[in-house]
């Protein structure tokens, strides 16, 4: 079966159908409005289902990889939710101290993709680590539609301040060689321009399609960034006019890449808002802005 992309959706039902994920419009809103674009058999259900998630189809990196080690770890957070869980993952075979990425979702928790992504910095000789944000309210459950249902119902200082704590945790990692880095994907874009911010011995921070922080935050910034934004990403893209000219202003180290054509969610190999040219470039510069800034 041929993959869908984005190419073959009409760019009205891409943005209600991004609206939906946002929690900007409810499943009734998306599929009222996505109903004047549904054509014979493809109904507004057909094409909510066509733009969700396909996990399976899309895993790069098998668990059972043999060439890494994955486990699910707990962490005390005493000034987050009280206790940190993730998906801990390290090179099966680990030759001295290594660089530690933390790993932050988007808005539905750490689901099978952010997992991956896990995984396949493992591969490059990372430690990573991939928080779920959901832990308090029972973990990501296995649903995108009842994970973005959750999601509104963290409290927010405190699901920041646990992943402060993770990045804490992996400076201090016994494996780890004391350089940390985060990226993120969407939400997780904003918390890695966030942890930026707020932790001034970050080695380096990449944010996916983030929001982004004030001028009087940005300006706390010391870690050297990677930005990744989408060329079709209105929403996100009208933050970075004054974003760049406080980094401009506060002298910070920094990369920024706009996608040309992309859709907000183009790293994201699960869905057909994927694009392959543009994930493929993104994530080398990822790979060697961590082999750059994270190697002792």
């Amino acid at each position: 079966m041929t993959r869908q992309t984005a190419d073959d959706f009409k760019p009205e039902v891409l943005q209600l159908f991004d609206q939906y994920v946002h929690g900007q419009i409810n499943r009734r809103g998306f599929l009222h409005s996505a109903s004047k674009f549904a054509v014979g058999a493809v109904t507004a259900e057909v094409l909510l289902q066509q733009l969700s998630p396909n996990f399976a189809q899309a895993q790069q990196v098998p668990k059972t990889d043999v060439r890494i080690q994955a486990r699910y770890v707990e962490y005390p957070s005493p000034q987050g939710y009280g206790t940190l869980r993730g998906y801990l993952v390290t090179p099966a075979e680990i030759k001295g101290k290594l660089p530690t990425v933390l790993v932050v979702h988007e808005n539905r928790g750490l689901n099978p993709h952010i997992e991956d992504i896990a995984r396949r910095l493992a591969l490059d000789g990372f430690i990573a680590f991939a928080p779920d944000a959901l832990a308090p309210l029972g973990g990501y459950p296995g649903d995108e539609e009842k994970a973005r249902e959750l999601f509104p119902k963290l409290d927010q200082t405190k699901t920041r301040a646990d992943f402060l704590e993770a990045a804490a945790i992996l400076k201090k990692l016994p494996e780890g060689n004391g350089k940390v880095g985060v990226v993120g994907f969407c939400y997780g874009g904003g918390i890695s321009n966030f942890l930026a911010t707020r932790v001034p011995d970050l080695a380096g921070a990449v944010p996916f399609y983030g929001g982004q922080p004030t001028e009087e935050d940005a300006a706390k910034i010391k870690a050297p960034l990677l930005i990744h934004y989408a060329g079709v990403d209105e929403r996100i893209n009208a933050g970075w006019p004054k974003y760049e000219a406080a980094l401009n202003k506060a002298g910070v180290k920094y990369q920024a890449f706009v996608y040309a054509g992309a859709q907000h969610g183009f790293n994201n190999d699960t869905t057909p808002r994927y694009d392959a040219a543009a994930a493929t470039l993104a994530w080398q510069r990822t790979v060697e802005f961590f082999k750059t800034n994270l190697r002792a």
